[in-house]
């Protein structure tokens, strides 16, 4: 079965489940997982705790702020290893002493009944660690994109949390916007005929030198900063997995910065019914775009990916517009109530790993200068 027809049915039945408890989850998709789902508890709590690893900008600026408008999730708890930072979000968020942690003592979060969930929000190459950390403490991992560096340890993360029982939800934020959805809806039911091509594009204009993206070991470069949404769009908009990367070409103009990492990505992935994808990122240009071609028509988004204001159109001038409030509000909400009812989580473990090992196959054509087989 393809990746979307999973999720289609997924949501057939998740959509009267969600009504039944608040929250409709908009009609999104959701691709079966490995999760061994009935046997892990559900539970009765209206909201579950969370607690965030990592108080950086995404967190400052973005999952905190949500979590004031989640309805089945809350900030409960910080992790941190800037101890300046506590008090600030002791005063912001009613944080008690009993809920901050560092980074050292994590492990002891499993004897905190307040905090279900524990988000991780540190740099890519720290990802494995904390999560496994989270995991065997027993509580549910929430993990930033992309998963981790490779492919061993995105596993090593689904392992620990099968083999402790607590569920894991990758957070591709764009999986829960409604007018992604309706993409990834368009995959299977494909209203404009057979796919042919997709094109996506995700980039910005960045400056500066400094920080742990510009760090090869933490994960940093435009293919794993920006990269993972295009690799991720090309999957969710076909409903397929490719079969080998054609052609890949990383670069810089700005070497001065970009010692270590790409500040550009361009490649091309190849379908094996005769579908082809094209993605470029970059930390160096701004460009924001997913469009599909079919034998019958096209559609697009663009932007594809933004904290909001995500928007598109048809060949046939149908808009796709539909209005969200808040991304990470709905991202949240929709995985925490995925635990609640024991359902699939919209993107699980695995669909993170899938990404991993095509960006790992296209740092390869790129040092080879050939085609990778995936």
């Amino acid at each position: 079965m393809h990746f979307d027809r999973r999720k289609f049915l997924y949501y057939t039945s998740l959509s009267g489940l969600a009504m039944m408890t608040g929250r409709c989850a908009s009609g999104s998709t959701q691709e079966a997982t490995t999760e061994v789902t009935d046997t892990i508890p559900t539970t009765s709590k209206q909201k579950l705790g969370i607690a965030l690893v990592g108080l950086g900008s995404y967190s400052t600026n973005q999952l905190a702020p949500a979590l004031q408008l989640t309805e089945h999730c809350e900030l409960k708890g910080i992790v941190t290893g800037s101890p300046e930072k506590i008090p600030i979000w002791q005063e912001k968020y009613g944080i008690p002493d009993s809920n901050v942690y560092n980074y050292d003592n994590l492990h002891t979060i499993a004897d905190n009944p307040e905090i279900d969930i524990v988000y991780v929000v540190v740099p890519t190459g720290l990802h494995a660690k904390y999560s496994i950390i989270a995991a065997e403490a027993g509580k549910h991992v929430f993990c930033e994109k992309p998963m981790a560096m490779n492919v061993p340890e995105c596993q090593s993360i689904i392992d620990a949390c099968n083999t402790n029982k607590v569920r894991l939800a990758i957070a591709y934020r764009m999986q829960h916007e409604p007018n992604t959805q309706t993409v990834i809806q368009y995959a299977e039911t494909k209203p404009y005929g057979a796919l042919q091509t997709v094109q996506a594009l995700a980039g910005y204009k960045g400056g500066g030198g400094s920080g742990w993206r510009f760090q090869k070991e933490l994960g940093g470069g435009a293919l794993y900063d920006m990269g993972v949404y295009t690799v991720n769009a090309i999957r969710y908009s076909t409903g397929l997995e490719p079969e080998s990367v054609i052609y890949a070409k990383q670069s810089t103009k700005r070497p001065e910065i970009f010692t270590e990492v790409d500040e550009t990505t361009e490649y091309q992935l190849r379908f094996s019914n005769g579908v082809f994808g094209y993605g470029k990122t970059s930390v160096g240009e701004s460009f924001n775009q997913l469009r599909v071609d079919a034998v019958k028509g096209w559609y697009e988004l663009s932007p594809m990916q933004q904290y909001n204001g995500v928007k598109g159109r048809t060949v046939d001038g149908y808009l796709l517009n539909k209005p969200i409030e808040n991304q990470q509000a709905k991202q949240m909400d929709d995985d925490a109530l995925a635990i609640k009812n024991n359902m699939p989580m919209i993107a699980p473990g695995e669909d993170g790993l899938k990404d991993v090992r095509i960006i790992n196959a296209i740092q390869k054509s790129a040092a080879r200068a050939e085609e990778v087989k995936i």
